[in-house]
């Protein structure tokens, strides 16, 4: 398969087995290549408070890079750095000939690192640049060298000239060796040093530029599983798999309003079955490296009355019992005109996986958390994981826009 054939799309087959072995499908121009879903509930803090953090995180990143003043770090929380939560991972090569390197799939972030795990190789394509590169992520942290080198992707699929940061020391990334961040190419801005005010190109950047993919846009496709040996989903880059997906995709403008708008932000409200309101329409994120879906305080204050589910201090989620969760309506997404369903079944963690988390086997939790700011702060959602499980995403850089539509797993009773 050629490198230059443009009409190539990339897709990356998603798996929940951890570790799971590459296994490449070519069929109808579509690469597919399996990778793992990890559940890593290894340290004390809750995975509430590791999304929590992240999103933290990135209003502090943000809010310093437009103040021009470096990040204070006491405006950063963390926890504990054993502790992943949940992840998806896909394995990437890294230069000639390649070594392969388990790496997180991040919308939110848009650095590519390696050596968090495996220590990197250089080989015949590797070339260090003059700068150091480092991303505080609040769960976790990289800094090291910046290297150009070859990527392969799929089956022998390769981008030339990607920059790969190459650490030297990382916190909270145990068990995968770095990040493949596919966000907004802005985010790398500042990550540099002394080329701190230049952009690194994202993979998917080169991959439009050098002509491997015709349309600069990265599409994932999650479903619901209840165990931990399941194919789970996928990852296209340069177009859409039109299987994974029922009915029209409904593209909405990125948002306008900071610090969502240095994301893969979009406006959107929340409402709790036929009337109740939840959140009204503000400015929030999608992003794959956040488990939860993630609402600002006094709208989550909204949800919790509405539901009259309970704070459980072992997870840090809310609480149903069965007779309330019986009851339990549907939320509705309005985003761009078009409303989006999660129903009562979407809205809870799946109950096999409850002792994975520090739960109890046999309760009931909900994935709606407290973002932990109240609404009008810029940042009052983030639909994280747990919605994309539910729905088809394109993060379409080419159109400036976001794109959601509904699948097979929608209404599925999957949890």
């Amino acid at each position: 398969m050629a490198r230059g054939s443009s009409s190539l799309l990339l897709v990356l087959t998603l798996a929940v087995a951890a570790g799971a072995t590459p296994v490449v499908q070519v069929r109808d121009n579509l690469v597919r290549m399996q990778v793992a879903k990890r559940c890593n509930f290894t340290g004390s803090g809750t995975l509430l408070a590791r999304d929590q953090a992240r999103a933290q995180n990135m209003r502090a990143q943000t809010q310093a890079k437009q103040s021009g003043m470096p990040l204070n770090t006491d405006a950063v929380i963390s926890i504990p750095a054993d502790n992943q939560a949940v992840d998806y991972v896909v394995n990437v090569g890294v230069g000639t000939p390649a070594t392969t390197y388990s790496l997180l799939v991040d919308t939110g972030s848009s650095n590519t690192w390696v050596g968090a795990g495996r220590p990197f190789v250089k080989t015949s394509s590797t070339v260090q640049t003059r700068d150091r590169v480092s991303v505080t992520y609040g769960s976790g942290s990289f800094s090291g060298t910046e290297f150009t080198d070859t990527v392969t992707l799929g089956g022998g699929l390769t981008v030339t000239g990607q920059s790969i940061g190459v650490a030297s020391r990382s916190t909270g990334f145990s068990g995968v060796d770095g990040i493949i961040g596919i966000g907004p190419v802005d985010l790398t801005v500042g990550t540099l040093s002394p080329d701190t005010t230049s952009p690194i190109p994202t993979i998917t950047d080169n991959l439009s530029g050098q002509g491997v993919i015709t349309s600069n846009l990265v599409a994932v496709s999650f479903e619901p599983t209840q165990s931990s040996s399941d194919t789970n989903g996928e990852l296209t880059f340069g177009g859409i798999d039109s299987s994974k997906f029922t009915g029209p995709i409904n593209f909405a403008p990125l948002t306008t309003t900071f610090p969502a708008s240095e994301f893969w932000g979009i406006d959107q409200s929340i409402r709790y079955g036929a009337s109740t309101n939840i959140l009204s329409s503000t400015s929030g994120i999608v992003d794959t490296g956040t488990t939860l879906i993630l609402i600002s305080s006094d709208a989550f204050a909204r949800y919790r009355s509405a539901t009259g589910a309970v704070p459980d201090r072992t997870t840090g989620l809310l609480r149903l019992t069965n007779a309330k969760f019986a009851k339990l309506k549907s939320l509705f997404f309005i985003i761009n005109g078009v409303t989006y369903e999660l129903t009562a079944n979407a809205q809870i963690w799946p109950r096999a996986l409850n002792t994975a988390i520090g739960g109890n086997a046999r309760d009931i939790y909900l994935i709606v958390g407290s973002i932990g700011t109240p609404t009008g702060r810029g940042l009052d959602f983030i639909n994280g994981m747990t919605f994309l499980e539910r729905h088809y995403a394109v993060f379409d850089t080419t159109n400036k826009r976001v794109g959601i539509a509904q699948t097979p797993f929608t209404m599925a009773t999957t949890n």
